[in-house]
């Protein structure tokens, strides 16, 4: 009897000590739990600030280069990145959080931060891992994750956009951790399904596939779904950026605005053949135009590089004083406007699109004046000392000029250049590549480019793939281009 006593009081205390030891092999500076909000605060600075910065103004034309040849300028680039898979990875901790604390906001917000990286992700490429992605080593057989053709990419974009503001329908709490809203679900529903809107017309050329359902789907988020309703902007899906360490403008301090970046000399004549006052804000006058007294409002004051010459052609203009800079204000305020995801005013853009395409009923003439007006607003509301030029009164009589009044244009052609143009005019730092994205959608604005130059569709897929996941990718190369086409001039699915 008392062997066993004994050997029972062997056995508990070697259990007690394996659970202890246990425990101080738990290290408290790296907890393998937290709560989603500290996630998503993260996810929410990293997600708005992507695909941004000054690379896609090269490629639409609003950014020269004059101390060497800026492979975006010039439609030489090669290799993209497979980098927001690591901000995935973080959108992926946070579900898996709110799945431990049985909180089902943070789950629709991941499912919206997730469409809107492979959104991004998918246009970069066309066929990309989706649904092995992000699975883990500790998931057998999901190390080397398949390609997903880029039509279910889409679909399941709609898919989890869809389900995301389904999971925020009715839905009364505040969510906390949220930088953008403030944790108010009502406004995250406007911009998912302002974000669907802007899905949907990027799949114009599909508006036939029976799969995607895209006519119908847009006229269902139109006429029963929230969506953005506020013309000052105010409800706009935006970061707003303090000044204090860490949470700066993104191009404050930046070195790349030294010497060598200049204005494009399309995008300035863009803006001064629609005597466009956005033109204040986004560059500075040239030097002979400034030292010859011009006032700032005055439209001769600027001129840019030509976007297809040879970057030394340039640096010899503008050493003549003969071309516009990016505006100072841009690394030397540390605040400046806030970074849009997706707002009113591009949301307005769509609509009128969408109207001209018979895809909902309405006046495609006052979406479009709701888009330029929001963009207007949007400087006034948000870049002191220029004001004066963005008030009400102002953006009416930039619509009154013919050349901006869309009630003048006769052809379904003018009217849908006359929707892009404005829509990319709104795009200095601005969305990202949605322009380029629209350009190789539409045509508008035209590029210029040197001659026999194409304009690329796609990005090569990065050199790791091939190193990690080379059957993977060879085969989805295959699929979509034939057998090492993996070049940036091959037309993707949702372009044919």
């Amino acid at each position: 009897m008392k062997k066993i006593i004994y050997s029972l009081l062997v056995g508990v205390i070697f259990l007690s000590s394996c659970k202890d030891q246990d425990l101080l092999n738990i290290d408290p500076n790296k907890p393998t739990e937290t709560h989603p909000q500290l996630l998503l605060t993260k996810v929410e600075w990293n997600a708005f600030q992507a695909f941004g910065g000054t690379s896609p103004l090269y490629a639409t034309r609003m950014l020269v280069q004059t101390d060497g040849e800026s492979e975006g300028q010039y439609f030489k680039w090669s290799r993209g990145s497979f980098g927001p898979y690591s901000s995935l990875k973080q959108v992926t901790k946070m579900v898996e959080e709110a799945n431990r604390i049985n909180d089902n906001s943070y789950i629709a917000l991941a499912k919206f931060f997730r469409a809107y990286y492979f959104y991004n992700l998918t246009l970069n490429f066309g066929d990309i891992p989706y649904s092995q992605a992000l699975k883990g080593e500790a998931t057998a057989g999901y190390t080397a994750p398949i390609y997903d053709t880029q039509k279910e990419v889409f679909q399941g974009i709609l898919k989890e956009l869809d389900e995301a503001n389904t999971m925020l329908k009715g839905m009364n709490v505040i969510i906390a951790g949220d930088i953008i809203y403030k944790g108010d679900v009502s406004k995250w529903r406007r911009l998912i399904n302002a974000f669907r809107l802007k899905v949907l017309i990027t799949l114009s050329k599909k508006e036939n596939d029976g799969d995607l359902k895209i006519k119908e789907t847009f006229a269902q988020i139109v006429q029963n779904e929230p969506i953005f309703n506020d013309a000052e902007g105010k409800g706009d899906g935006q970061l707003v950026f303090l000044d204090q360490q860490g949470n700066r403008y993104p191009e404050f301090n930046s070195s790349g605005f030294g010497s060598g970046m200049y204005m494009a000399s399309t995008f300035i004549i863009h803006m001064q053949d629609r005597q466009d006052p956005r033109l204040f804000v986004y560059a500075t006058q040239t030097k002979i135009g400034k030292e010859a007294g011009k006032a700032i409002d005055d439209f001769t004051a600027y001129e840019g590089g030509d976007p297809a010459a040879p970057y030394a052609e340039t640096n010899l203009k503008a050493a003549e004083g003969k071309v516009s800079k990016v505006n100072d204000r841009f690394p030397k305020n540390p605040t400046n406007e806030p970074q849009v995801l997706m707002g009113y005013a591009e949301q307005e853009f769509i609509l009128a699109e969408a109207v001209l395409k018979n895809w909902i009923s309405g006046d495609a003439n006052q979406h479009y004046r709701n888009g330029v007006k929001a963009s207007f607003k949007f400087y006034e509301n948000n870049v002191s000392g220029y004001i004066a030029y963005f008030t009400a009164a102002k953006a009416n009589a930039y619509l009154d000029l013919p050349i901006n009044n869309f009630a003048l244009s006769t052809t379904l052609e003018q009217k849908i250049e006359q929707i892009i143009t404005q829509k990319y005019l709104r795009t200095f730092f601005q969305s990202g590549w949605s322009a380029f994205f629209d350009n190789l959608r539409t045509g508008y604005p035209e590029f210029r480019r040197p001659k026999g130059v194409a304009i690329p569709y796609r990005w090569i897929y990065p050199q790791s793939e091939y190193n990690n996941n080379r059957d993977n990718v060879s085969k989805a190369i295959v699929s979509q281009f034939g057998t090492g086409n993996d070049k940036i001039n091959q037309q993707v699915w949702w372009l044919k």
